[in-house]
């Protein structure tokens, strides 16, 4: 295993500089585009890793599938009539649509608008809540999030404050949507390293074995429901592209990470900040892909 980690980053580090780091959130222009890091875990519990695997970053969109985790558990599929379970070929920051009069709740958990109306779902302290699971999952106590980076996501998120407050007088959250956002801007701002990604995803992998209690789910279910959307919505607009080259259910974040489920199998975590135009981290997908075709990941 490692040699084939060594080879896939040999073999596809060069496409990093065709990529560009986030700067629409000034705090994130600062990272440095020549990180790389892969980690596996097998269920087994065996590590696998190379390259800047334990460099801390952002956690970013990668954060949703937790706080799905979260809403899932305190209300079960009835978080489903406040969001969807389907693909979208429109960006993650889109709004348009929900203003259109026919559509009643954001397309899915994985873009902005979903994770937010996901978000407010969470009951108590949504995001202490998120930052306990992630810890509690990866067995890191001190995950923490970036101040920084927090700030400087509250000080420039005028579009995501558009989307809350729309969804706000469309009845799609009920709450302060400025309070709902303060929650979303920290649980992005969760830094995290490519192991501790590894790590989540083998516990979404392993079916989300070990938790004490999953609330108004069961644990099938609530596995299958994240495995699904990752697949249909994980990587953005180009979901279905990456499902059928990679076949793996992922998730994405412009912090440059990925985070990927093969189920019964391993957790996957990759961290390459350059992005593409849709917000992928553009050498992280194509590692994504050498694993898939060199260990035979794909679902499908």
């Amino acid at each position: 295993m490692q040699k084939i980690l060594e080879e896939v980053v040999e073999e596809n580090r060069p496409l990093a500089k065709r990529g560009r780091v986030a700067s629409y959130i000034p705090a994130l222009a600062k990272a440095d585009p020549n990180h790389l890091g892969i980690c596996i875990v097998d269920v087994n519990g065996d590590i696998y890793k190379i390259g800047d695997a334990d460099v801390k970053f952002t956690i970013q969109s990668i954060s949703k599938v937790i706080s799905l985790m979260l809403a899932l558990i305190d209300n079960g599929e009835k978080v489903f009539e406040k969001v969807g379970r389907e693909g979208t070929e429109d960006p993650f920051n889109t709004l348009y649509k929900l203003d259109f009069p026919h559509i009643e709740k954001p397309v899915n958990p994985m873009i902005n608008a979903g994770a937010i109306a996901t978000t407010a779902q969470i009951k108590g302290d949504k995001f202490g809540r998120i930052l306990e699971l992630i810890r509690r999952i990866t067995g890191n106590a001190d995950i923490d999030y970036s101040r920084e980076v927090y700030l400087s996501e509250k000080a420039t998120g005028e579009k995501n404050r558009a989307i809350a407050h729309l969804m706000k007088a469309r009845g799609i959250i009920e709450e302060d949507p400025e309070e709902i956002l303060d929650h979303y801007f920290k649980q992005c701002s969760i830094e995290v390293t490519a192991c501790d990604l590894a790590k989540i995803a083998v516990f979404i992998a392993n079916g989300c074995s070990g938790l004490e209690s999953y609330g108004k789910i069961d644990r099938k279910t609530l596995s299958r429901n994240l495995l699904a959307i990752m697949t249909i919505g994980g990587m953005y607009n180009v979901s279905g592209q990456y499902a059928a080259q990679v076949g793996v259910p992922s998730k994405s974040g412009v912090g440059g990470g990925i985070m990927a489920a093969v189920p019964g199998r391993m957790g996957i975590g990759v961290f390459s900040p350059p992005l593409d135009e849709n917000g992928n981290s553009i050498a992280g997908c194509a590692i994504m892909k050498s694993l898939s075709d060199r260990l035979d990941l794909s679902i499908f």
